[in-house]
Protein backbone atom coordinates (compact mmCIF):
# COMPACT_ATOMS: atom_id res chain seq x y z
CA UNK A 1 0.00 0.00 0.00
CA UNK A 2 1.18 3.63 -0.52
CA UNK A 3 2.59 5.80 2.20
CA UNK A 4 0.87 9.04 2.41
CA UNK A 5 1.78 12.16 4.44
CA UNK A 6 -1.78 12.91 6.48
CA UNK A 7 -0.81 14.10 9.94
CA UNK A 8 2.71 14.11 11.98
CA UNK A 9 1.24 11.56 14.23
CA UNK A 10 1.29 8.65 11.24
CA UNK A 11 5.02 9.53 11.68
CA UNK A 12 8.13 8.56 14.47
CA UNK A 13 10.87 11.20 15.24
CA UNK A 14 13.10 9.61 12.98
CA UNK A 15 10.89 9.29 10.25
CA UNK A 16 10.61 13.33 10.32
CA UNK A 17 14.32 13.75 11.41
CA UNK A 18 15.13 11.92 8.09
CA UNK A 19 12.64 14.16 5.91
CA UNK A 20 14.09 17.34 7.58
CA UNK A 21 17.73 16.27 6.61
CA UNK A 22 16.90 15.50 2.73
CA UNK A 23 14.87 18.75 2.73
CA UNK A 24 18.34 20.82 3.85
CA UNK A 25 20.56 18.23 1.72
CA UNK A 26 17.87 19.27 -1.11
CA UNK A 27 17.79 23.09 -0.32
CA UNK A 28 21.86 22.94 -0.83
CA UNK A 29 21.45 21.00 -4.01
CA UNK A 30 19.20 23.88 -5.66
CA UNK A 31 20.98 26.39 -3.95
CA UNK A 32 23.98 25.54 -5.72
CA UNK A 33 22.13 24.36 -8.80
CA UNK A 34 22.72 20.42 -8.72
CA UNK A 35 20.18 18.95 -10.83
CA UNK A 36 18.15 16.39 -7.99
CA UNK A 37 15.31 15.25 -10.75
CA UNK A 38 14.51 12.55 -8.42
CA UNK A 39 10.96 12.59 -10.01
CA UNK A 40 12.23 12.22 -13.49
CA UNK A 41 8.86 10.77 -15.66
CA UNK A 42 6.36 11.47 -12.63
CA UNK A 43 3.16 13.64 -12.53
CA UNK A 44 1.31 14.53 -9.72
CA UNK A 45 -2.10 15.69 -9.28
CA UNK A 46 -2.03 18.99 -7.30
CA UNK A 47 -5.87 19.47 -6.05
CA UNK A 48 -7.23 22.36 -4.68
CA UNK A 49 -10.77 23.24 -2.63
CA UNK A 50 -9.09 26.79 -1.01
CA UNK A 51 -7.28 29.15 -2.74
CA UNK A 52 -3.67 29.29 -2.52
CA UNK A 53 -0.49 31.12 -3.02
CA UNK A 54 2.60 29.49 -1.06
CA UNK A 55 0.88 26.11 -1.17
CA UNK A 56 0.34 25.69 -4.65
CA UNK A 57 3.43 27.63 -5.95
CA UNK A 58 6.10 25.59 -4.34
CA UNK A 59 4.36 22.55 -4.82
CA UNK A 60 4.24 23.71 -8.58
CA UNK A 61 7.89 23.95 -8.79
CA UNK A 62 8.89 21.66 -6.14
CA UNK A 63 7.73 18.89 -8.70
CA UNK A 64 9.16 20.73 -11.70
CA UNK A 65 12.51 21.14 -9.68
CA UNK A 66 12.24 16.99 -9.11
CA UNK A 67 11.78 16.40 -12.80
CA UNK A 68 8.11 16.02 -12.56
CA UNK A 69 5.23 17.39 -13.80
CA UNK A 70 2.50 19.08 -11.62
CA UNK A 71 -1.13 19.41 -12.56
CA UNK A 72 -3.48 22.10 -11.19
CA UNK A 73 -6.50 21.65 -10.28
CA UNK A 74 -8.87 23.85 -8.41
CA UNK A 75 -12.43 22.02 -7.35
CA UNK A 76 -14.28 23.94 -9.36
CA UNK A 77 -12.56 22.75 -12.51
CA UNK A 78 -12.78 19.22 -11.99
CA UNK A 79 -15.79 16.64 -11.26
CA UNK A 80 -15.08 16.57 -7.19
CA UNK A 81 -15.84 20.28 -7.31
CA UNK A 82 -19.93 18.86 -8.67
CA UNK A 83 -20.24 16.32 -6.10
CA UNK A 84 -18.59 12.89 -7.57
CA UNK A 85 -17.90 10.70 -4.69
CA UNK A 86 -14.16 11.19 -3.13
CA UNK A 87 -13.51 7.75 -3.28
CA UNK A 88 -14.24 7.53 -6.74
CA UNK A 89 -12.06 10.52 -8.08
CA UNK A 90 -9.46 8.70 -5.91
CA UNK A 91 -8.94 5.46 -7.91
CA UNK A 92 -9.30 7.27 -11.15
CA UNK A 93 -6.87 9.70 -10.18
CA UNK A 94 -4.49 6.75 -9.15
CA UNK A 95 -4.57 5.52 -12.65
CA UNK A 96 -3.43 8.63 -14.11
CA UNK A 97 -0.60 10.13 -11.69
CA UNK A 98 2.43 9.10 -9.31
CA UNK A 99 0.92 11.29 -6.54
CA UNK A 100 -1.91 13.74 -4.97
CA UNK A 101 -1.45 16.77 -2.79
CA UNK A 102 -4.97 18.10 -1.50
CA UNK A 103 -5.49 21.37 -0.28
CA UNK A 104 -9.01 21.57 1.15
CA UNK A 105 -11.58 21.94 4.18
CA UNK A 106 -12.66 18.70 5.97
CA UNK A 107 -9.76 16.40 7.14
CA UNK A 108 -12.24 13.58 6.60
CA UNK A 109 -11.77 14.78 2.47
CA UNK A 110 -8.04 13.88 2.59
CA UNK A 111 -8.26 10.69 4.76
CA UNK A 112 -11.15 8.87 2.79
CA UNK A 113 -9.04 9.83 -0.49
CA UNK A 114 -5.94 8.38 0.79
CA UNK A 115 -8.51 5.38 1.73
CA UNK A 116 -9.10 4.82 -1.38
CA UNK A 117 -6.17 5.75 -3.75
CA UNK A 118 -3.22 3.58 -4.78
CA UNK A 119 -0.30 6.35 -4.82
CA UNK A 120 0.83 8.17 -2.18
CA UNK A 121 -1.71 11.24 -0.82
CA UNK A 122 -0.01 14.32 0.43
CA UNK A 123 -2.43 16.94 2.65
CA UNK A 124 -1.90 20.47 1.66
CA UNK A 125 -3.81 21.93 4.25
CA UNK A 126 -7.34 20.90 6.18
CA UNK A 127 -9.24 22.96 8.67
CA UNK A 128 -7.80 20.23 11.12
CA UNK A 129 -4.13 19.63 10.00
CA UNK A 130 -1.45 21.83 8.49
CA UNK A 131 1.69 19.20 8.49
CA UNK A 132 4.00 20.75 5.58
CA UNK A 133 3.44 23.84 7.08
CA UNK A 134 4.91 22.69 10.49
CA UNK A 135 7.41 20.78 8.95
CA UNK A 136 8.74 24.35 6.84
CA UNK A 137 8.59 25.93 10.27
CA UNK A 138 10.71 23.25 11.82
CA UNK A 139 13.40 23.12 9.14
CA UNK A 140 13.83 27.18 9.50
CA UNK A 141 14.14 26.34 13.50
CA UNK A 142 16.93 24.00 12.51
CA UNK A 143 18.80 26.39 10.24
CA UNK A 144 18.92 29.12 12.64
CA UNK A 145 18.90 27.19 16.24
CA UNK A 146 21.14 24.27 15.04
CA UNK A 147 17.97 21.67 16.29
CA UNK A 148 14.75 22.10 18.00
CA UNK A 149 15.85 19.62 21.09
CA UNK A 150 15.94 21.85 24.30
CA UNK A 151 13.96 24.76 22.76
CA UNK A 152 10.55 26.32 23.74
CA UNK A 153 8.09 26.88 21.39
CA UNK A 154 5.46 29.56 21.95
CA UNK A 155 2.37 29.77 20.19
CA UNK A 156 0.08 32.50 20.10
CA UNK A 157 -3.40 32.73 18.72
CA UNK A 158 -6.11 30.82 17.85
CA UNK A 159 -6.44 27.03 18.70
CA UNK A 160 -6.60 26.26 14.63
CA UNK A 161 -4.82 23.89 12.10
CA UNK A 162 -1.67 24.83 12.98
CA UNK A 163 -2.15 25.27 16.72
CA UNK A 164 -2.98 21.40 16.16
CA UNK A 165 -0.09 19.98 14.08
CA UNK A 166 2.47 21.84 16.26
CA UNK A 167 0.87 20.37 19.37
CA UNK A 168 1.16 16.66 17.22
CA UNK A 169 5.20 17.62 16.57
CA UNK A 170 5.91 18.64 20.22
CA UNK A 171 4.59 15.43 20.97
CA UNK A 172 6.31 13.20 18.42
CA UNK A 173 9.64 15.21 18.68
CA UNK A 174 9.80 16.07 22.32
CA UNK A 175 10.34 19.56 22.64
CA UNK A 176 8.38 22.66 25.26
CA UNK A 177 5.44 24.00 23.18
CA UNK A 178 3.39 26.47 25.61
CA UNK A 179 0.16 27.88 23.65
CA UNK A 180 -2.08 31.23 24.72
CA UNK A 181 -5.26 30.93 23.13
CA UNK A 182 -8.44 32.66 24.35
CA UNK A 183 -11.58 30.86 26.21
CA UNK A 184 -13.52 29.28 23.23
CA UNK A 185 -10.64 29.37 21.03
CA UNK A 186 -8.40 26.20 22.10
CA UNK A 187 -6.81 23.75 20.39
CA UNK A 188 -8.55 20.35 19.29
CA UNK A 189 -9.70 18.63 22.56
CA UNK A 190 -8.79 15.21 21.34
CA UNK A 191 -5.12 16.16 19.55
CA UNK A 192 -4.57 17.50 23.31
CA UNK A 193 -5.21 14.30 24.82
CA UNK A 194 -3.19 12.50 22.28
CA UNK A 195 -0.15 14.80 23.43
CA UNK A 196 -0.47 14.76 26.77
CA UNK A 197 -0.30 11.11 27.16
CA UNK A 198 2.71 10.41 24.37
CA UNK A 199 4.55 13.58 26.27
CA UNK A 200 3.03 14.65 29.63
CA UNK A 201 4.37 17.56 30.73
CA UNK A 202 5.74 18.95 27.44
CA UNK A 203 2.58 21.01 26.45
CA UNK A 204 0.96 23.96 28.25
CA UNK A 205 -2.52 25.51 27.50
CA UNK A 206 -2.71 29.31 29.06
CA UNK A 207 -5.02 32.40 28.12
CA UNK A 208 -2.32 34.78 28.77
CA UNK A 209 0.15 34.98 26.01
CA UNK A 210 2.78 36.60 28.17
CA UNK A 211 2.98 33.57 30.06
CA UNK A 212 2.94 31.37 26.79
CA UNK A 213 5.81 34.10 25.22
CA UNK A 214 8.23 34.39 28.56
CA UNK A 215 11.51 32.62 27.76
CA UNK A 216 10.39 31.31 24.65
CA UNK A 217 13.22 30.40 21.81
CA UNK A 218 11.10 30.05 18.87
CA UNK A 219 7.45 32.73 18.77
CA UNK A 220 4.70 32.24 16.25
CA UNK A 221 1.32 32.82 15.08
CA UNK A 222 -1.78 33.17 12.50
CA UNK A 223 -4.27 35.11 11.48
CA UNK A 224 -7.34 35.39 13.90
CA UNK A 225 -9.82 33.69 11.24
CA UNK A 226 -9.04 31.15 8.88
CA UNK A 227 -10.40 30.66 6.01
CA UNK A 228 -14.19 29.79 6.19
CA UNK A 229 -14.37 32.23 9.34
CA UNK A 230 -14.41 35.43 7.31
CA UNK A 231 -17.69 36.18 8.95
CA UNK A 232 -16.37 35.50 12.44
CA UNK A 233 -13.89 38.38 11.54
CA UNK A 234 -14.79 41.14 14.16
CA UNK A 235 -15.85 38.73 17.04
CA UNK A 236 -12.63 37.42 16.74
CA UNK A 237 -10.89 40.68 16.45
CA UNK A 238 -12.35 41.48 20.17
CA UNK A 239 -11.82 37.96 21.43
CA UNK A 240 -8.19 38.17 20.40
CA UNK A 241 -7.52 41.26 21.93
CA UNK A 242 -3.93 41.62 23.27
CA UNK A 243 -2.50 38.17 21.62
CA UNK A 244 -0.83 40.31 18.93
CA UNK A 245 2.42 39.45 18.64
CA UNK A 246 4.34 42.96 19.19
CA UNK A 247 7.39 44.54 20.13
CA UNK A 248 6.31 44.32 23.84
CA UNK A 249 5.26 40.62 23.82
CA UNK A 250 8.37 39.68 21.73
CA UNK A 251 10.57 41.49 24.08
CA UNK A 252 9.50 38.57 26.66
CA UNK A 253 10.77 36.40 24.85
CA UNK A 254 14.51 35.33 24.65
CA UNK A 255 16.58 38.31 22.70
CA UNK A 256 17.96 35.86 19.88
CA UNK A 257 14.42 34.14 19.41
CA UNK A 258 12.80 33.73 15.94
CA UNK A 259 9.25 34.55 14.95
CA UNK A 260 7.57 32.74 12.50
CA UNK A 261 3.74 32.72 10.99
CA UNK A 262 2.67 30.77 8.07
CA UNK A 263 0.95 33.80 6.01
CA UNK A 264 -0.66 35.49 4.82
CA UNK A 265 -0.52 37.97 7.47
CA UNK A 266 -2.83 40.62 8.95
CA UNK A 267 -0.52 43.22 10.03
CA UNK A 268 -1.50 44.86 12.60
CA UNK A 269 -4.10 42.13 14.20
CA UNK A 270 -2.06 38.96 14.92
CA UNK A 271 1.28 40.36 14.45
CA UNK A 272 2.69 43.64 14.06
CA UNK A 273 4.71 45.58 10.56
CA UNK A 274 7.58 45.80 13.12
CA UNK A 275 7.58 42.32 14.44
CA UNK A 276 7.29 40.67 11.16
CA UNK A 277 9.65 42.92 9.85
CA UNK A 278 12.40 42.75 12.76
CA UNK A 279 15.33 41.39 13.40
CA UNK A 280 13.90 38.30 15.21
CA UNK A 281 11.33 37.27 11.87
CA UNK A 282 12.21 34.33 9.83
CA UNK A 283 9.00 34.69 8.12
CA UNK A 284 10.62 34.73 4.54
CA UNK A 285 13.19 32.03 5.43
CA UNK A 286 9.97 29.56 6.46
CA UNK A 287 8.16 30.52 3.76
CA UNK A 288 10.94 29.39 1.36
CA UNK A 289 11.52 26.20 3.25
CA UNK A 290 7.79 25.25 2.38
CA UNK A 291 9.76 24.36 -1.03
CA UNK A 292 12.28 22.07 0.00
CA UNK A 293 10.45 20.00 2.60
CA UNK A 294 7.67 19.03 0.28
CA UNK A 295 10.67 18.03 -1.90
CA UNK A 296 11.48 15.78 0.14
CA UNK A 297 7.54 14.29 1.09
CA UNK A 298 7.06 13.55 -2.62
CA UNK A 299 10.77 12.49 -3.18
CA UNK A 300 10.43 9.90 -0.19
CA UNK A 301 6.66 9.06 -1.02
CA UNK A 302 6.50 9.21 -4.60
CA UNK A 303 8.71 5.84 -6.31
Amino acid sequence: MARHFLALHDYTKDELDTLLALAADLKQKQKSGIPHRLLEGKSVALIFEKSSTRTRVSFEVGVFQLGGHGLFMPSGTSQMGRGEPIRDSARVMSRYCDGVMIRTFGQEIVDEFAQYSSVPVINGLTDLFHPCQIMADLQTVIEHKGGYHGLKFAWVGDGNNMANTWIEAAAILGFALSLACPKGYEPDEKIMAWAQTHAPGLITLTTDPKVAVSGADVVNTDVWASMGQEAEQKIREKAFAGYCLDDGLIAIAKSDSIVLHCLPAHRGEEISDSVIEGKNSMVWDEAENRLHIQKAIMATLIK
